[in-house]
């Protein structure tokens, strides 16, 4: 580690942009969305995922804004502290801290799973254990690297899922969506709204690496904007291509009376053309290629936002610093790599999920909450993109957000205990070690 805070390196163009934040999300096309199917049904579900398209759509829009006004590693963070001042700063750093830390884990679980299948004498803790550690290497060897390895990685995951719905569309039966559509009431819809975030969670990572982006108030935005459209597309692709086989309670269940599965795709496709076809293990092959877009994604966003925490002063100052020769924030990947594996041995995938969502909200509410204080505190700011119908967008987002943040409480009222305890007791910290301290000098 060099003792100078040192600076990031920008390398990334609108193409690289846009493999990393389709790279993010595109593992929740392939596992835990369907989940949701258990909680809501297919109407249940369906009506949450358009709720949250929307948030997303309208939220991408304000945080493009914000990540072209101010391109810095540390995203909502940054944002927050520079219009709400540092506590609030400091609840967005670490909600967006939460949500990128705790990802990775639930994906390193299905990615054990899926070479489990393969190599089943080695235990899935031990293969999710070992993915952790050669993809943070990756990370620190270079972010041009990571990104390169992320666009192709990410161009085969979205050209699997182009497949399977080209397979399976032809079998899709419009009374597979409406059978027993809405099994728990319109409550349901509700408790799916952790497996709609799935869909689309952590593609606000594209601004973390803005302050690595070649003329970023250009290029982040057209990476923002061409990845959620793409993802748009992907989810309702997938979602209605799957359940339109044989019905949800088919991509849930793999037997009547069994376990709920997180892997919706490969059932799906065993309905069309049976498990001994070679598309059937082509998507298994190729479905991990998915889920190593994101978890290799999101540990490079997460490592961003963790260094402009510690450069910043708001945590451990040694999470800022920066590798001296590869340039990357090697003590912030190190650091979340070890909460990534504390974090596997729980062996809670869906808990790990929902509380990576409740970061998620938080981040989005104070973001948006941000974005509406700068345009009118600093009216003069160099804005090079403006979010189109302000202030409807941001107001629709920031909505949508606080109703999904209220409504994942009340059904997962221990994980919001664990997550808002998350945030108290680093507040904690923080307070006695630098606002404190600062407070005497």
């Amino acid at each position: 580690m060099s003792n100078e805070t040192g600076k990031l390196k920008r390398t990334l163009g609108p193409l690289m942009l846009w493999g990393l934040g389709v790279g993010y999300v595109i593992s929740g096309m392939y596992f835990g969305w369907n989940l949701g199917l258990e909680q809501g049904g297919t109407l249940g579900l369906g009506i949450a995922t358009l709720f949250i398209i929307v948030m997303y759509v309208t939220f991408t829009f304000g945080y493009t804004e914000l990540a072209c006004a101010i391109p810095k590693a540390g995203g909502a963070f940054d944002y927050a502290h520079r219009a709400l001042g540092k506590r609030w700063g400091f609840l967005a750093g670490m909600a967006q801290n939460i949500e990128f830390i705790f990802a990775p884990p639930a994906i390193a679980f299905a990615m054990g799973a899926y070479f489990n299948i393969f190599f089943p004498a080695i235990p899935i803790l031990v293969i999710a254990v070992v993915s952790y550690i050669i993809f943070t290497g990756l990370n620190i060897y270079g972010v041009k690297a990571a990104a390169t390895f992320e666009l192709v990685i990410t161009i085969l995951a979205v050209g699997e899922l182009l497949i399977f719905a080209g397979v399976t569309l032809p079998e899709f039966k419009f009374e597979n969506l409406t059978a027993n559509a809405l099994p728990h009431g319109f409550q349901g819809a509700f408790a799916a709204i952790p497996f709609a975030i799935w869909f689309f969670l952590a593609i606000e990572g594209v601004a973390n690496v803005a302050e690595e982006t070649i003329n970023p108030q250009r290029n982040v935005l057209i990476g923002f904007g061409s990845a959620i459209v793409t993802l748009v597309v992907l989810c309702l692709l997938t979602f209605t291509s799957s359940v339109g086989v044989g019905g949800w309670e088919a991509v849930v269940y793999p037997e009547p009376g069994a376990a709920a599965s997180d892997s919706p795709l490969p059932l799906a496709l065993r309905q069309v053309v049976g498990e001994s076809h070679f598309l059937y293990h082509l998507l298994i092959s190729v479905g991990l290629v998915g889920l190593l877009a994101s978890f290799h994604g999101i540990i490079l966003a997460a490592g961003r936002a963790t260094y402009e925490f510690g450069k910043e002063g708001f945590a451990p100052q040694i999470l800022g610093k920066v590798h001296p020769k590869f340039s990357t924030p090697a003590a912030a990947l190190i650091f979340n790599m070890g909460i990534g594996i504390i974090a596997l041995l729980t062996g809670k995938t869906s808990e790990i999920i929902t509380i990576a969502c409740f970061g998620a909200l938080t981040l989005y509410i104070v973001s948006m909450i941000s974005l509406f204080a700068l345009r009118r505190n600093e009216p003069d700011m160099i804005r090079p993109f403006k979010v189109p119908f302000y202030p409807a967008f941001p107001a629709v987002a920031l909505t949508i957000a606080v109703v999904a943040l209220v409504a994942m409480t009340v059904y997962n009222l221990n994980l919001a205990l664990i997550f808002f305890g998350m945030l108290a007791l680093s507040y904690l910290w923080y307070y006695w070690q630098v606002e404190r301290v600062a407070a005497n000098q």
